[in-house]
């Protein structure tokens, strides 16, 4: 018998916590494709948040939330070849089927036929268990810590692969964060300098500029969000990372200097930017949303991390029964770094 808990969403908003379910029982047994995890750790991320606000109409209620996962395999099914019990893993965003077009191009995150989607489709990470199919999943180097390698796909490969969508970033560009204390934010300015950018980082609250430094930020710029384009010491930027959405978009537009590249990450209200299209052509800007990272993108990063080891910021590790908590926090702003859940404090 083992210790089966996962922390669930029951219904949308914040009217209703997260509802913990404990029990003792038998551990699931993975079909042919299968793998079972037992989770590491599991960080706690605004689309969340968005999930919890149903701006996302396909959850599949009641759900363990949860897309950013580490652990170690338990079992796995017949047909897996890929990893064997005691490996380290970690979750990509969805499975992929690996025979469509995009997935033989390398664009696992684009396959249409991926129907395993953690925290929405199928339980996620705010779980002590994770069963799903094993593309769902890649290895992670068993030296690392679990709450780096829970969040290196989502928060870091989501950073590498929006910096690098137009170009690879080189010695002397010029890169600018908004958001930059969240935990994509810290994880972009430390891929941003080890590529050999020059970073800006733009936060709304004086109080984590010393933290962004010590991260790497060359320059920090305190704004409300609307007017940090004209604080710039040096002009636009090579590349915008835009991790706050409507807010910031029309600053961080023209805080993209003449064919520079933005590139949309996050959006996080519910609300949508209106956009100077005129400004967008006359000025040559490249747009583009980005979303996760497949195969590809992590394998880059962890030979990144080989060179220049990148360091996770956490802000607290909570239990699972702490994880209404976790998302409240998160949702009240001014978290520095990622809230990770730990199954093994509770």
């Amino acid at each position: 018998m083992a210790l089966l808990e996962r922390a669930l969403l029951t219904e949308f908003g914040w009217d209703v916590d997260l509802r913990l379910e404990r029990e003792e029982g038998e551990l699931p047994v993975p079909d042919a494709q299968f793998i079972l995890v037992e989770v590491g750790a599991c960080g706690v991320a605004h689309r969340d948040l968005i999930d919890r606000e149903g701006r996302i109409p396909y959850v599949a209620m009641p759900v363990a939330p949860g897309h950013e996962a580490s652990g170690r395999v338990l079992a796995v099914g017949a047909g897996v070849t890929q990893f064997r019990v005691g490996d380290q893993v970690a979750t990509m965003h969805r499975d992929s089927c690996g025979q469509c077009p995009r997935c033989l191009e390398g664009e696992e995150t684009h396959c249409p036929h991926a129907m395993h989607v953690f925290g929405l489709l199928a339980d996620g990470g705010y779980a002590r268990h994770i069963l799903a199919p094993a593309r769902a999943f890649y290895a992670v180097p068993e030296t690392m810590d679990a709450a780096l390698a829970a969040c290196l796909n989502s928060t870091y490969g989501t950073a590498y692969r929006a910096l690098n969508r137009f170009e690879k970033l080189a010695p002397g560009k010029t890169v600018l964060i908004t958001g930059a204390n969240g935990g994509v934010g810290l994880a972009a300015i430390q891929i941003a300098k080890r590529m050999g950018a020059h970073v800006t980082a733009v936060v709304r609250n004086e109080s984590t500029t010393e933290t962004l430094r010590e991260h790497g930020a060359d320059a920090v710029v305190v704004d409300d969000g609307r007017g940090f384009h004209k604080k710039l010491e040096d002009g636009p930027v090579d590349v915008v990372l835009e991790l706050v959405g409507q807010p910031t978009f029309n600053s961080s537009l023209r805080a993209t200097r003449l064919g520079g590249a933005l590139a949309v990450v996050g959006n996080i209200v519910d609300a949508k930017a209106e956009v100077n299209l005129g400004f967008i052509c006359v000025n040559d800007v490249r747009i583009c949303g980005s979303s996760g990272a497949n195969r590809r993108d992590l394998g880059a990063l962890l030979e990144l991390h080989a060179r220049a080891p990148l360091s996770l910021v956490v802000a607290d590790r909570l239990s699972l029964a702490r994880a209404d908590e976790a998302q409240r926090r998160l949702r009240a702003g001014g978290v520095v770094g990622r809230l990770v859940l730990v199954p093994a404090l509770g």
